[in-house]
């Protein structure tokens, strides 16, 4: 990947020009190409992921598809500003810090999308910002295969192998819960939204991630042994 940063006017956008070289002739990196309103005045937005922020499904190109997800608050501090965030430098915004993130563990081959671009939006002492990643084909959310009783114990434990393989890499996933685990076509496990996770020294935070994950599964089917998932995650070593 060739990460490259650029600035419009109060915007600064962190992209891999290898991707956005591949969609040049449809799409350049501009501030616009992060709002909701240039794909659908284009009618490229061909779904919508459920949650907080709406991420799109965009037809980026006839052969590929993309990912627009805003950042956006939750809890209590979501009454006072739902998308904005405190300024401390580009570098430390939400969109610049899970790109790079999602970068390196990319180009080290793990299942995670190919991020494509982040957009920040300065205003003062905030920002506003939104993130474009590649949309793995065809896959489904893990909490979409529980409810649906086709999580077997078999995909169960390449979710617990495919965790250990983030964990061996440092990551700690802040969020590791049924929805950020995607199943592809093949039954391959994938982890997406990378956001406010980090790397750090292996610790108590593994087998927090791990407890995360079971009490999220649980809640889309309480019956579901977990077990499976420490098998694989074990099983790696």
């Amino acid at each position: 990947m060739r990460l490259a940063a650029l600035r419009q006017g109060n915007s600064l956008i962190l992209h891999d020009a290898d991707s956005l070289c591949d969609a040049a002739m449809s799409h350049q990196p501009d501030p616009a190409l992060f709002s909701a309103e240039y794909w659908r005045s284009r009618d490229l937005v061909v779904g919508e992921a459920p949650g907080r922020g709406s991420s799109l499904f965009l037809q980026a190109t006839p052969e590929e598809q993309w990912v627009l997800r805003p950042y956006r608050r939750g809890g209590l501090v979501a009454k006072l500003s739902q998308k904005r965030y405190f300024w401390l430098g580009a570098e430390r915004t939400r969109g610049f810090r899970e790109m790079r993130l999602t970068a390196n563990l990319f180009e080290q081959g793990l299942p995670v999308p190919r991020p494509i671009a982040t957009c920040v939006v300065r205003h003062g002492l905030s920002y506003e910002a939104a993130l474009i990643t590649q949309r793995i084909t065809g896959a489904q959310a893990l909490a979409e295969l529980i409810v649906s009783h086709l999580a077997d114990e078999t995909l169960l434990q390449r979710v617990g192998a495919m965790i250990r393989r983030f964990h061996r890499a440092k990551l700690d996933h802040v969020d590791l819960n049924a929805r950020n685990i995607l199943v592809d076509a093949s039954g391959a496990p994938w982890l997406i939204d990378l956001d406010r996770c980090r790397l750090r020294q292996p610790g108590k935070w593994q087998n927090a991630n791990l407890e995360r994950l079971e009490r999220s599964i649980h809640k889309f089917d309480s019956t579901l042994s977990t077990s499976p998932i420490l098998q694989g995650y074990r099983a790696t070593g």
